[in-house]
Formats: C-alpha cells, structure tokens, sequence
C-alpha cells in the first residue's frame, strides 16, 4: 500500500514539472490575441480576450433608460424593438412616444430624447444642427381605398392627379361614379412629406381630411366610401383596398428590387454620431444591425438597411 501511493506521488511530481517546463518554453511569445473573426452582429473582433470579457461585462450590466419620440409610422418597429431589447437586458427601460417625425427631431435636437424616430430623409437644416441621420430600414408607402373600391391599380400620373385635385371621380378611372375623398396625414408627418416629395407635390395637395396617424388613416380609408389614402407597409390588413401602383404590388420583395416607387427610410436620429452616444443607445443600435435585428426588422415588415 505505502508502496503505491509514494508511485502515485512520483507521477504527479512529474507532470507538475512536465507543465512548468511547457510554460517556460512559451514565455518569450507576446500577449496571446484573440483571432480576427466577424461576430454575429457583422463587426471584426481582434480584441484581446481581456477587451472581449471586459465588453461583454459592459452588456451584461447596462442598466437605465433610453428614450425615444417620433414617428406614428415607426410604432409598429419601435414597440417591437423595444420589447426585444428589454428582454434581452431586464435592467434597461426602453420609452417610446409616438408625436410625428418632426416632433421626433426636435426633441432629439434639444435633448429632450435619445432618439428621434423620423420616416423621412432629415432636411439639411437639421442635419446642420448636429442631428446625426441612422437609416434603420426601408419602409414602403401603401396606397389604400375603402374596400368596394372597384379600381385596384393607379398609375403614377393618375395617383398624382388625385391628389393635386384634378381627377375628383372614381369614374374617371374606370370606376364607380363617385367622388374621391382624399385622405392625407397631418403637416409634420414623416409619411406625408416622404409621399409628397416622392410624387413632387410639396404644397400641392388637396386633402378632403388630415389625419395625425397611420392607425386614424387606416380607418377613415376602411369605413368612408370612395377614399383613398397613404400608409406604412407594415400596418397593411384586410379593412382596406391596397392598390397596386403602376401594376405592382407594395411588397418588401417589389420595393428592395426598385419596381415599387413609393419607398422610404425609417431613421433612428442621434444628435451626434452613434459612437458619441451612452453604452445604451449604442448597445441599442448594435442590436438593430445585428444579424438578430435584421430578423426583428423583416418581422415587422420592413426592409433591414444594411
């Protein structure tokens, strides 16, 4: 018995000085790197693994709030968004309010939020005021009738002579003999300065009613016969008529190929750059860009940016 545990003593002095003597043949080498690989959100990782650990505790530990105003068009998204991330860190409070996209700016301008959503380009008065503009996705611009509408397909020209007042008649179109009413958003509104500046009729239009949001668009066109309006993409149902444009249907697949011509961008605005902001928000926007985000986008029906 005495015999073999002084062997097994033996054995295990060896290996200790076995594992000394391989350490000492590796200690000339510099600090070990992580190898250049692309992380799941797209970005190169060639850290050392004490940044990796260090960047990943940061996650781990945010905390606090982001807040976000604008866009009526970007409810949908935003909510979405906000939920997934909140799961993904119980720590962090995501805040969304949905005023209108110029009002999204401006409180992103006077920091009175983190975040302004707007679907519309920003201006270049707004961009000269510090506003940083992040395209999140491609959104499509829907065009929508009351469903007994027998017209089911516009051109562009006649879509914009319904608009600038000089088609008043559905007949006109080879419809039912009844007045068009035309339906628009309010002054402000992402969505209606995106379908004026892509039809060019900033100014121009002559709306029976002015509605502050998508939902109230959406059903003002289901339960007024002979209306026609402008909506998201992603809040498309049954209650309307959608109308194809130029005999293409608004789909993400239609608009990513260039054939749909009411498209436009849904921006997450930063007074500054993304690299200026808190962890959160930059967590936040990793998140969108992240191959995970890009899934969370094309649920909600929309067209990832990148």
């Amino acid at each position: 018995m005495k015999k073999n545990i002084i062997k097994t003593l033996a054995l295990a002095g060896m290996a200790v000085l076995t594992m000394g003597t391989l350490a000492g043949c590796g200690s000339n080498n510099a600090e070990t790197k992580a190898p250049d690989t692309k992380t799941e959100a797209g970005t190169t990782s060639g850290t050392t693994a004490n940044e990796t650990t260090a960047k990943e505790d940061t996650a781990s530990n945010l905390k606090g709030s982001i807040s976000m105003v604008g866009s009526t068009s970007m409810e949908k998204f935003a909510t979405a968004l906000s939920e997934v991330f909140m799961g993904k860190y119980p720590s962090v409070t995501v805040q969304a309010e949905f005023v209108g996209s110029g009002a999204g700016i401006e409180a992103v301008t006077n920091g009175s939020a983190d975040i302004g959503n707007s679907s519309r380009n920003l201006k270049d008065e707004e961009k000269a005021k510090g506003v940083a503009e992040n395209i999140v996705a491609i959104d499509g611009i829907a065009v929508v009738s009351d469903p007994a509408n027998t017209v089911d397909n516009l051109t562009k020209d006649q879509l914009i002579n319904i608009y600038n007042g000089t088609t008043t008649n559905w007949k006109e179109l080879g419809g039912a003999d009844q007045p068009i009413v035309v339906i628009g958003r309010e002054a402000g509104s992402g969505t209606r300065t995106a379908f004026e500046e892509l039809l060019k009729l900033e100014d121009a239009c002559k709306y029976s009613n002015e509605l502050d949001s998508t939902g109230a668009v959406m059903a003002k066109a289901a339960s007024t016969p002979g209306s026609i309006g402008y909506v998201s993409l992603d809040v498309l149902d049954d209650s309307v008529k959608t109308m194809k444009l130029e005999s293409i249907d608004p789909t993400p697949e239609n608009i990513k190929a260039g054939s749909y011509f009411l498209s436009r961008p849904f921006v997450m605005a930063t007074k500054g750059e993304i690299s200026e902001q808190s962890d959160l928000v930059k967590a936040l926007f990793d998140y969108i860009y992240s191959d995970e985000g890009k899934d969370l986008v094309k649920a909600v029906g929309l067209i990832p940016a990148n």
